[in-house]
């Protein structure tokens, strides 16, 4: 029950997120960085709400978590650490927030309560992960990890502690890596950035559980869809998740993302076939500030 719990955390996140497995050191080489966009379609806040459901058999559309994806700027107290010296550092940072809670079918049936909270902060120019934060509570077990990324150095750090036991020795992992980094919680933004062309694809790097990992995603439909903005048009986008050496090597599984088919990106649906079941996870209300 843990694992599959560790599996719906972690493919819902990716798409509108988990710790992540132990590996050795590695070098991977990311892509470069790609120039900022004018406007970006989460800025200044955003606030989005899902709902995720589970189906397997005659098991049908049974609640299991609500989700919460926060975008906003924030003061940028340091600079963060760019590829040269020289350059001005930004006067903002992208801050990227998620907050998953088990509900219904999962808490009623297995008496089992999780939360996932995750924080990362992303360099607005380069769109480059800073640092990532997570809080994974199952019941009285608890786990807090944290990702720093030195872009000078290129070195990405990533640390796993057990609150609940001080004594215990903490986790770490140090990768080396150069060019344009995600976490799978800015990996969601990052994507809506790009122009979603049916049959075009494109590739990302997103660092997790200290490993990196080259994540191609494709363009492969657009329709129309039935949502809480209204019936409007989508396309969908796969991530190409699974299988041996990507970010979930141990399931086999089918990941699609639907979003809307504007300059915004609004992620509104996704579904995750598994050998657990199907998961759904559906936008249920969206919050837009454009003044910040």
């Amino acid at each position: 029950m843990t694992r599959s719990r560790r599996i719906i955390l972690l493919l819902a996140l990716t798409a509108l997120v988990s710790t992540g497995r132990v590996a050795g050191q590695s070098v991977v080489e990311a892509q470069k960085s790609v120039p900022a966009m004018a406007a970006r379609p989460f800025e200044p806040s955003e606030q989005l709400f899902y709902e995720a459901e589970f189906s397997r058999s005659v098991l049908r559309k049974l609640d299991v978590a609500d989700f919460k994806l926060s975008a906003a700027r924030t003061p940028a107290l340091d600079p963060p650490k760019t590829a040269s010296a020289t350059d001005d550092p930004p006067p903002y940072l992208l801050t990227f927030s998620a907050d998953v809670t088990s509900k219904g079918f999962f808490t009623r049936l297995f008496n089992l309560k999780f939360r996932e909270r995750i924080e990362s902060v992303v360099e607005p120019d380069t769109f480059t992960v800073q640092k990532n934060t997570g809080l994974d509570e199952q019941g009285k077990r608890v786990r807090a990890t944290e990702m720093t990324f030195d872009r000078t150095k290129g070195k990405m750090y990533w640390t796993q502690r057990d609150p609940n036991n001080t004594d215990s020795e903490p986790r770490t992992i140090i990768t080396d890596f150069s060019g344009q980094l995600q976490d799978v919680l800015s990996a969601i933004y990052f994507i809506r950035t790009h122009s979603l062309e049916v049959g075009k694809s494109f590739e990302i790097f997103v660092g997790n559980g200290g490993r990196v990992y080259r994540v191609p995603i494709s363009v492969v439909e657009r329709k129309k869809m039935k949502t809480v903005l209204g019936k409007v048009h989508v396309v969908r986008v796969e991530p190409d998740l699974f299988g041996q050496n990507k970010l979930i090597d141990d399931e086999k599984g089918n990941f699609q993302l639907w979003l809307t088919d504007d300059s915004r990106h609004v992620p509104v649906s996704v579904r995750v076939k598994t050998t657990y079941g199907t998961f759904d996870i559906n936008l249920k209300r969206a919050v837009y500030n454009p003044q910040g």
